[in-house]
C-alpha cells in the first residue's frame, strides 16, 4: 500500500466527529473525558484493522458518511447496523475491508442503533488537544466536526493485523432495552413511589439526545421528597439526573462535569455502549443492580 493515504470527505451525514478513547484527568479544568460514545464498537473497529487502542476513528451519527480513499487503505465499520458500500457494491460491516485508490465508501442510515465507527489502518491523523484527538461537543474542545470537502490524513498508529477478519456484532436490542443502574447518590431525594416507578415503568427515548445525554419521557413524573436547593455536584458518564419536570436525563460521554439536580441512579459502565446506540422512540427499562 502507499506510504501516504488520506480520505476526502464527500458527505459528512448528520454528524461525524473524530473520536478516540478520550482525554481523562481534566475534570478540574471543566473538561469531561469525552471520546467514543460506544467505546466497545470503536475498539472493535480499531482491532479489526490492527490499530493501537488509542488510534482515532470516525464516529458517524445517523449514517450518511461518504469518503473517497486517496491511496490504498484497510478499513472497518462497526457500531450501528447499516448498509456499507464500496463504489456502490455492498460490503460487510464488522469486518475488514480493503479500499483501493479512488474507492468511495458510504455508510447508509442505520437499521438498528445510532452510531457507526469507521476505523482506517493507522488511525485518523488530526492534531491532539490535551492528549486526545476526540471532539468534545459540549466544550468545543478538539477537532471540529467533520465537513464535506475535508481531507483527513491517515496516521501511523498500526500494529500487526490480527488473524480475525470479522467480529460478530452485538445481539439485537430488546424491547424494551434494559440498562442496569445503581441507585444513588441522591435517591433519598425522591419519594419511595418514584423509586419504584423508575424501575417498573418503561421510559421512552425522546428526540432530545446527543453526545451530552439522553432525555427520557415516561407515563408519569419522578417526584422529589426534598425540595430544597442542591449545590452543584460532580457528574460521571451514566449519571441519571432528574430535572424539576421529573423526566430523567442519562448523561453520556460529553456530559457536564457538574450538575445542580439530584442524581437518582448511575448506569453501570458496561451498559453505556448500549445507551449510546439508543434512538428516539425506543423504550428503555432501568434494571437495579447492587
Amino acid at each position: 500500500m502507499n506510504d501516504v493515504a488520506w480520505f476526502e470527505v464527500i458527505s459528512s451525514g448528520m454528524l461525524t466527529t473524530v473520536q478516540d478513547r478520550g482525554r481523562p484527568g481534566h475534570g478540574s479544568s471543566g473538561l469531561t473525558r469525552s471520546g467514543a460514545a460506544d467505546r466497545r464498537s470503536h475498539d472493535a473497529a480499531n482491532r479489526l484493522v490492527g490499530n493501537r487502542p488509542d488510534a482515532a476513528t470516525l464516529e458517524v451519527t445517523g449514517g450518511g458518511l461518504a469518503v473517497r480513499s486517496v491511496g490504498e487503505t484497510i478499513v472497518a465499520v462497526t457500531g450501528a447496523r447499516a448498509e456499507v458500500t464500496v463504489c456502490d457494491r455492498p460490503v460487510g460491516d464488522w469486518s475488514r475491508i480493503m479500499l483501493r485508490d479512488d474507492d468511495v465508501l458510504r455508510i447508509g442510515p442505520p437499521k438498528e442503533g445510532l452510531r457507526s465507527y469507521l476505523a482506517v489502518r493507522g488511525g485518523i491523523d488530526v492534531p491532539e488537544v490535551l492528549g486526545s484527538r476526540s471532539t468534545d461537543i459540549l466544550s468545543a474542545t478538539g477537532p471540529s466536526p467533520v465537513r464535506g470537502g475535508d481531507r483527513l490524513l491517515v496516521g501511523a498508529m498500526a500494529t500487526a493485523l490480527p488473524d480475525e477478519e470479522q467480529i460478530p456484532p452485538p445481539a439485537p436490542m430488546g424491547d424494551p432495552v434494559e440498562i442496569r443502574v445503581r441507585t444513588g447518590p441522591r435517591d433519598d431525594w425522591f419519594t419511595p413511589a418514584s423509586i419504584r416507578a423508575l424501575f417498573h415503568e418503561s421510559w421512552t427515548v425522546t428526540p432530545q439526545l446527543d453526545r451530552v445525554g439522553i432525555r427520557f419521557h415516561g407515563p408519569g413524573r419522578l417526584h422529589r421528597a426534598r425540595h430544597d436547593e442542591m449545590p452543584s455536584e460532580g457528574m460521571v458518564p451514566g449519571s441519571l439526573q432528574v430535572p424539576p419536570e421529573g423526566h430523567p436525563v442519562l448523561f453520556l460521554v460529553d456530559h457536564p462535569v457538574t450538575g445542580g439536580y439530584p442524581v437518582i441512579a448511575v448506569a453501570v459502565s458496561a451498559d453505556l455502549p448500549i445507551a449510546a446506540q439508543l434512538r428516539p422512540g425506543q423504550r428503555v427499562r432501568f434494571v437495579p443492580v447492587r
